[in-house]
């Protein structure tokens, strides 16, 4: 909501146009939803969110976060890059991502930029990370799968388990998704780092 004032004086509420990026993903997940017929009280207790976010989420007045979408996609039975992929129009194709029609995803944290490598068909969730300095996860977060990833540019704190780690351009990393990992830029320039994850619907419904 933002508050202005009329010409009169009067207190005049507006709203806030939701991002294009939030209203497409949120039809996205709706439609996957009522496709398989689902409440919103269903899809919402399966994933662990309120029937209030799930809304949000759907309508597109509140960004899907990356802890949330996993358990979201294990709750509608979909991939989770399947919620994020956009048709294959501007040069899209099934195995390629050219680098002009990379898809932001919406998915807003504090300094973090997303965008996503891999094609629609992929099994693999490959991701440009980018997190300015001093900005990243606010808290650690788990889902299942598994996590590799290469920093190209800068440098970032990595914590997975409780261990902390640094790592400059260069260093690589990997560990399985379940563990409680978190990350932050802790230096004085853009961090941008190639992460690719791998995750089933099943293995998230199960708390693998």
């Amino acid at each position: 909501m933002v508050r202005t004032k009329t010409s009169e004086g009067r207190a005049e509420v507006l709203e806030q146009v939701p991002p294009e990026a939030d209203v497409r993903l949120g039809r996205r997940i709706r439609a996957a939803r009522l496709e398989r017929k689902l409440g919103l009280s269903d899809v919402a207790q399966r994933a662990g969110i309120s029937v209030g976010a799930l809304s949000q989420i759907e309508r597109g007045i509140s960004s899907l976060r990356v802890r949330v979408l996993w358990p979201l996609a294990a709750a509608l039975g979909v991939e989770p890059h399947s919620l994020l992929a956009e048709s294959q129009e501007d040069g899209g194709d099934l195995y390629v991502v050219r680098a002009a029609h990379r898809k932001d995803i919406p998915v807003r944290s504090e300094g973090i930029h997303k965008e996503l490598l891999s094609p629609p068909g992929s099994v693999l969730t490959g991701l440009l990370v980018s997190v300015d300095p001093d900005c990243g996860t606010g808290h650690s977060y788990s889902h299942a799968g598994h996590e590799f990833g290469i920093v190209r540019k800068g440098q970032v704190e990595l914590t997975i388990d409780s261990v902390v780690y640094l790592l400059k351009a260069g260093d690589s990393f990997a560990f399985k998704s379940t563990l409680e990992h978190s990350f932050r830029n802790r230096g004085k320039e853009r961090c941008e780092i190639v992460w690719i994850n791998t995750a089933k619907p099943n293995e998230i419904a199960n708390g693998a």
